[in-house]
């Protein structure tokens, strides 16, 4: 009977290593695969690079004026460049680790709801995700958050199963640990309300989720309310746009649809009598995030899709118990039909695979702006950035800029506690642009803009005493070359 026992344990850990194991392999494999994006760097990443090549007392000067909600992954990857070095692989390969093991922790929650074949097929949904495989080759929190948030999910369907202390205490744990890395990952407390009304438990449970919810939220209470004090840094988000809209309604929509697949009837239980069936505990995550933050949006933008990332494991679950129940309907075998819908979902999908995997996959590349301004300086020249956060390009590779002056600057970025310096008056700048021969201008690419004052001084002074040379725009980055017009030669 023994015998028995070991041989049904081992069977049982074979199968829960391979709902895990298959989707963090893919999840691996896809996100070392163009990790570097062609030697590209983003305007978010390059906050990143900068931050984490402060000092920690450095970092603590920068999170008391901006960022501090980003001050946890600052740290963190100050340590990981003390240790591997800093590098584009460096930079991205923790995101890489935890969405691998997001993926493993996905496969395991859907297996835990509905088997194993509907855990390893929203494992490697979780995978082929495009979301998914954009954030987790890139230098920011939003991977390590959708890790805390797979783990937190996890924690609570098994502490709902089987209750105790040790549970819901690991429970909190994980929701703080992701709202530290990003409060916005809190939202995933609503989807997860919706889930335990739905499970019907006992009051006790009920009451031992909320302590350990509400412990999660009042420890990241202080991060939030500084956090607003430097609300000013997403300004710049933009107001809701109809294409914002379709697209949340359009995910939902699929959502419903796989959600309608896999609960066509009331069975409360799944098949290996868990309390929680998939469908209640995917659906609000996948729903309710991301439009609670479009709601909130209506009064003050805040919408931005990497801010609830973590949603598309709601997503990722209803996929894969779409698949099995698509199995179970067609009699073929469950593994073969996965490997069939994954593989049409991957080939489908690999044109978007491709284009995030390339240099023009992002907004910009501060990296294309550095060696674009190497190749026209010449000694002398001096730079002006229009805005002033496209600084971040000399910031992130100060060797292009050798020899070349910042008209601007008053106080450096690590003196002022400030990712891109401070600027001085509009009158200053003025003054300092007019015994230049030649200025090397960094902005955006499209019409010359300027909407603050000190940028409105610097488009005045050029088009007024500067006369415009050359221009080169590459990978959202234009770089334009202006001479001193002295009413003699133009261009050299």
């Amino acid at each position: 009977m023994s015998g028995e026992a070991g041989r049904a344990l081992r069977g049982r850990t074979r199968g829960t290593g391979s709902v895990a194991i298959g989707p963090a392999a893919l999840t691996l494999l896809l996100g070392l695969w163009g990790i570097t994006r062609d030697t590209s760097m983003w305007r978010d990443e390059a906050a990143t690079w900068q931050a984490a090549h402060r000092t920690v007392p450095e970092i603590w000067h920068l999170l008391d004026r901006v960022d501090i909600v980003h001050g946890l992954y600052y740290l963190l990857m100050h340590g990981v460049f003390a240790v591997a070095g800093d590098s584009l692989v460096a930079l991205r390969l923790p995101s890489v680790l935890a969405m691998a093991g997001a993926a493993a922790l996905v496969g395991l929650l859907g297996a835990r709801l509905a088997g194993r074949c509907a855990g390893s097929a929203a494992g490697l949904a979780f995978a082929l995700i495009p979301a998914v495989q954009q954030y987790a080759q890139e230098g920011r929190a939003y991977a390590l958050v959708t890790a805390c948030a797979a783990l937190a999910c996890l924690l609570l369907v098994a502490a709902v199963d089987s209750p105790g202390a040790g549970r819901w205490a690991a429970y909190g744990a994980a929701v703080l640990a992701a709202a530290l890395l990003n409060w916005f990952s809190l939202l995933m407390l609503c989807a997860h309300a919706v889930t335990i009304a739905l499970a019907r438990p006992a009051r006790a449970t009920v009451l031992r989720w909320a302590a350990a919810a509400g412990s999660a939220v009042l420890c990241a209470l202080p991060l939030v309310v500084a956090s607003g004090d430097q609300s000013e840094q997403i300004a710049w988000i933009p107001a809701l746009t109809p294409s914002t809209l379709s697209g949340l309604l359009l995910t939902s929509a699929g959502g419903v649809l796989c959600a309608g697949v896999v609960r066509p009837g009331k069975g409360p239980r799944t098949p290996n009598g868990a309390r929680l069936p998939l469908v209640p505990v995917a659906l609000p995550l996948l729903v309710l995030p991301p439009f609670v933050l479009l709601a909130a949006s209506l009064v003050h933008p805040v919408y931005l899709a990497r801010y609830v990332l973590f949603s598309h494991i709601g997503l990722a679950l209803l996929i894969g118990g779409a698949c099995h129940a698509l199995a179970l309907r067609l009699r073929t075998p469950r593994h073969r039909t996965i490997v069939a819908v994954m593989t049409l979902a991957f080939l489908a999908l690999l044109p978007v695979q491709l284009s995030l995997r390339g240099a023009n996959g992002r907004i910009d590349d501060v990296l294309s702006a550095a060696e674009n301004v190497a190749a026209v300086r010449e000694t002398g020249d001096a730079v002006l950035y229009i805005p002033a956060a496209r600084r971040d390009t000399a910031l992130v590779s100060p060797a292009a800029f050798t020899g070349i002056t910042d008209l601007a600057l008053v106080r450096s970025p690590t003196a002022s506690g400030t990712l891109n310096g401070v600027e001085g008056s509009p009158e200053r700048i003025a003054a300092a642009m007019l015994p230049v021969r030649r200025i090397v201008v960094v902005s955006d690419p499209g019409p010359p803009s300027a909407t603050t004052a000190r940028d409105r001084a610097k488009r005045r002074v050029l088009r007024a005493h500067f006369v415009y040379c050359s221009d080169t725009t590459e990978r959202g980055r234009r770089i334009t070359v202006y001479r001193r017009d002295d009413g003699r030669a133009r261009c050299a």
